[in-house]
Protein backbone atom coordinates (compact mmCIF):
# COMPACT_ATOMS: atom_id res chain seq x y z
CA UNK A 1 0.00 0.00 0.00
CA UNK A 2 1.50 3.42 -0.55
CA UNK A 3 0.59 5.52 1.93
CA UNK A 4 0.82 9.28 1.25
CA UNK A 5 -0.26 10.70 4.36
CA UNK A 6 -0.77 9.29 7.82
CA UNK A 7 -1.41 11.12 10.46
CA UNK A 8 -2.20 11.39 14.55
CA UNK A 9 -5.37 11.89 15.32
CA UNK A 10 -6.93 11.64 18.72
CA UNK A 11 -6.64 10.22 22.03
CA UNK A 12 -10.08 9.09 23.48
CA UNK A 13 -11.14 7.44 26.27
CA UNK A 14 -14.53 7.17 25.50
CA UNK A 15 -17.01 6.36 22.58
CA UNK A 16 -18.12 10.25 22.46
CA UNK A 17 -13.98 11.14 21.62
CA UNK A 18 -13.92 8.35 18.74
CA UNK A 19 -13.58 9.29 14.86
CA UNK A 20 -17.05 9.30 13.35
CA UNK A 21 -16.44 8.82 9.95
CA UNK A 22 -17.16 4.88 9.72
CA UNK A 23 -13.54 3.97 8.14
CA UNK A 24 -12.31 0.33 8.90
CA UNK A 25 -9.84 0.12 12.11
CA UNK A 26 -6.79 -2.36 12.57
CA UNK A 27 -6.31 -2.28 16.36
CA UNK A 28 -3.35 -3.65 18.07
CA UNK A 29 -2.79 -5.32 21.16
CA UNK A 30 0.04 -6.53 23.28
CA UNK A 31 1.67 -6.02 27.06
CA UNK A 32 3.18 -2.50 27.69
CA UNK A 33 6.71 -2.38 25.73
CA UNK A 34 5.89 -5.11 22.79
CA UNK A 35 6.25 -2.71 19.84
CA UNK A 36 3.16 -1.43 18.91
CA UNK A 37 4.33 2.38 18.34
CA UNK A 38 7.15 0.51 16.27
CA UNK A 39 5.15 -1.53 13.94
CA UNK A 40 2.71 1.38 13.01
CA UNK A 41 5.96 3.34 12.28
CA UNK A 42 7.18 0.70 10.08
CA UNK A 43 4.34 -0.23 8.31
CA UNK A 44 4.34 3.46 7.55
CA UNK A 45 7.90 3.99 7.21
CA UNK A 46 7.83 6.56 9.67
CA UNK A 47 9.98 7.35 12.32
CA UNK A 48 8.26 9.47 15.05
CA UNK A 49 4.45 9.26 13.95
CA UNK A 50 3.64 6.55 17.14
CA UNK A 51 5.29 7.88 19.66
CA UNK A 52 8.05 4.70 20.91
CA UNK A 53 8.59 4.78 24.57
CA UNK A 54 11.80 3.54 26.70
CA UNK A 55 9.29 3.91 30.12
CA UNK A 56 6.56 0.65 29.56
CA UNK A 57 3.10 1.66 30.21
CA UNK A 58 3.26 5.53 29.34
CA UNK A 59 0.35 4.72 26.84
CA UNK A 60 -3.34 5.00 28.70
CA UNK A 61 -5.58 5.88 26.22
CA UNK A 62 -6.79 4.93 22.81
CA UNK A 63 -5.14 6.21 19.83
CA UNK A 64 -6.17 6.54 16.54
CA UNK A 65 -4.15 7.48 13.44
CA UNK A 66 -5.80 8.42 10.62
CA UNK A 67 -4.26 6.42 7.34
CA UNK A 68 -4.98 8.65 3.98
CA UNK A 69 -8.60 8.96 5.39
CA UNK A 70 -8.84 5.16 4.15
CA UNK A 71 -8.42 3.21 7.32
CA UNK A 72 -7.18 3.83 11.06
CA UNK A 73 -4.33 2.57 13.07
CA UNK A 74 -5.80 2.13 16.47
CA UNK A 75 -3.38 1.69 19.43
CA UNK A 76 -4.85 0.33 22.78
CA UNK A 77 -3.13 0.95 26.20
CA UNK A 78 -0.52 -2.14 26.71
CA UNK A 79 -1.12 -4.86 29.51
CA UNK A 80 0.71 -5.79 32.67
CA UNK A 81 2.78 -2.61 33.85
CA UNK A 82 2.86 -3.23 37.45
CA UNK A 83 3.35 0.55 38.64
CA UNK A 84 -0.07 1.45 37.00
CA UNK A 85 -2.36 2.15 39.92
CA UNK A 86 -5.30 -0.85 40.43
CA UNK A 87 -7.37 2.18 39.77
CA UNK A 88 -5.86 3.00 36.72
CA UNK A 89 -5.68 -0.29 35.53
CA UNK A 90 -9.47 -1.01 36.12
CA UNK A 91 -10.45 2.28 34.39
CA UNK A 92 -8.34 1.58 31.54
CA UNK A 93 -9.28 -2.04 31.74
CA UNK A 94 -13.08 -0.64 31.60
CA UNK A 95 -12.53 1.88 28.17
CA UNK A 96 -10.32 -0.97 26.49
CA UNK A 97 -13.49 -3.30 26.79
CA UNK A 98 -16.18 -0.98 25.97
CA UNK A 99 -14.22 -0.35 22.69
CA UNK A 100 -13.43 -3.86 21.83
CA UNK A 101 -16.58 -5.20 22.54
CA UNK A 102 -18.72 -2.20 21.03
CA UNK A 103 -17.03 -0.43 18.36
CA UNK A 104 -18.54 -1.67 15.10
CA UNK A 105 -15.51 -0.23 12.62
CA UNK A 106 -13.26 -2.88 13.83
CA UNK A 107 -12.05 -4.83 11.40
CA UNK A 108 -8.47 -6.52 12.77
CA UNK A 109 -6.96 -7.20 15.42
CA UNK A 110 -3.64 -7.77 15.96
CA UNK A 111 -1.85 -9.07 18.85
CA UNK A 112 1.07 -8.58 19.35
CA UNK A 113 3.60 -11.04 21.16
CA UNK A 114 7.18 -11.20 22.25
CA UNK A 115 8.94 -14.00 20.02
CA UNK A 116 11.37 -13.83 22.89
CA UNK A 117 9.30 -15.46 25.82
CA UNK A 118 6.39 -17.55 25.75
CA UNK A 119 3.09 -16.45 26.13
CA UNK A 120 2.62 -14.76 30.01
CA UNK A 121 -0.77 -14.97 32.03
CA UNK A 122 -1.73 -11.51 30.57
CA UNK A 123 -0.86 -12.85 26.83
CA UNK A 124 -3.28 -15.65 27.57
CA UNK A 125 -6.12 -13.09 29.17
CA UNK A 126 -5.98 -11.47 26.51
CA UNK A 127 -5.90 -14.02 23.98
CA UNK A 128 -9.19 -15.21 25.24
CA UNK A 129 -10.59 -11.93 25.39
CA UNK A 130 -10.07 -11.75 21.41
CA UNK A 131 -11.58 -14.71 20.82
CA UNK A 132 -14.60 -13.98 23.17
CA UNK A 133 -15.14 -10.98 21.50
CA UNK A 134 -15.62 -12.40 18.24
CA UNK A 135 -13.53 -9.89 16.02
CA UNK A 136 -10.71 -11.65 13.74
CA UNK A 137 -7.49 -11.66 14.46
CA UNK A 138 -3.97 -12.29 13.59
CA UNK A 139 -1.09 -12.81 15.92
CA UNK A 140 2.64 -11.36 15.55
CA UNK A 141 5.69 -12.89 16.98
CA UNK A 142 7.46 -9.65 17.36
CA UNK A 143 10.69 -8.48 17.91
CA UNK A 144 11.92 -11.48 15.86
CA UNK A 145 15.37 -9.36 14.81
CA UNK A 146 16.62 -10.10 18.67
CA UNK A 147 16.75 -14.04 17.88
CA UNK A 148 18.40 -16.16 14.94
CA UNK A 149 16.75 -15.77 11.47
CA UNK A 150 17.26 -19.29 11.32
CA UNK A 151 15.10 -19.94 14.24
CA UNK A 152 12.07 -17.64 13.44
CA UNK A 153 9.96 -19.92 12.24
CA UNK A 154 10.01 -22.36 14.42
CA UNK A 155 10.13 -20.16 17.46
CA UNK A 156 6.59 -18.23 15.72
CA UNK A 157 4.94 -22.20 15.02
CA UNK A 158 6.16 -23.29 18.55
CA UNK A 159 4.67 -20.19 20.31
CA UNK A 160 1.50 -20.44 17.99
CA UNK A 161 1.30 -23.79 19.21
CA UNK A 162 1.22 -22.40 23.30
CA UNK A 163 -1.65 -19.77 22.76
CA UNK A 164 -3.66 -21.10 19.73
CA UNK A 165 -2.96 -24.79 19.43
CA UNK A 166 -6.12 -25.64 16.84
CA UNK A 167 -3.94 -22.84 14.55
CA UNK A 168 -7.20 -21.16 13.48
CA UNK A 169 -5.24 -17.90 13.72
CA UNK A 170 -2.85 -16.35 11.78
CA UNK A 171 0.67 -16.20 13.49
CA UNK A 172 3.19 -14.50 11.39
CA UNK A 173 6.82 -13.58 12.71
CA UNK A 174 7.58 -9.17 12.67
CA UNK A 175 10.26 -7.29 12.92
CA UNK A 176 10.58 -3.30 12.56
CA UNK A 177 14.68 -3.93 12.35
CA UNK A 178 14.78 -6.36 9.49
CA UNK A 179 11.39 -4.99 7.94
CA UNK A 180 11.60 -8.44 5.60
CA UNK A 181 7.66 -8.94 6.95
CA UNK A 182 5.99 -6.13 6.00
CA UNK A 183 4.66 -6.85 2.62
CA UNK A 184 2.84 -9.88 3.70
CA UNK A 185 1.54 -8.16 6.48
CA UNK A 186 -0.05 -5.61 4.33
CA UNK A 187 -1.52 -8.33 2.09
CA UNK A 188 -3.39 -9.03 5.10
CA UNK A 189 -3.98 -6.12 6.24
CA UNK A 190 -5.79 -4.77 2.98
CA UNK A 191 -8.16 -7.80 2.63
CA UNK A 192 -9.61 -6.76 5.82
CA UNK A 193 -9.31 -2.90 4.90
CA UNK A 194 -11.22 -3.38 1.88
CA UNK A 195 -14.42 -5.76 3.46
CA UNK A 196 -15.89 -2.97 5.00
Amino acid sequence: MNIKNAKFEISAVNPKQYPKNNLPEIVLVGKSNVGKSSFINTMLNRKKLARTSSEPGKTRQINFYNIDNIFYFVDLPGYGYSKMSKAEQLKVGNFIEEYLFNRKEISLVIFLIDIRHNPTENDKLMYNYIIKSGLPCIILANKADKIAITKVDETTKKLQKQLNPIRDIETLPFSSERRIYEKQIWDILEKYINEI
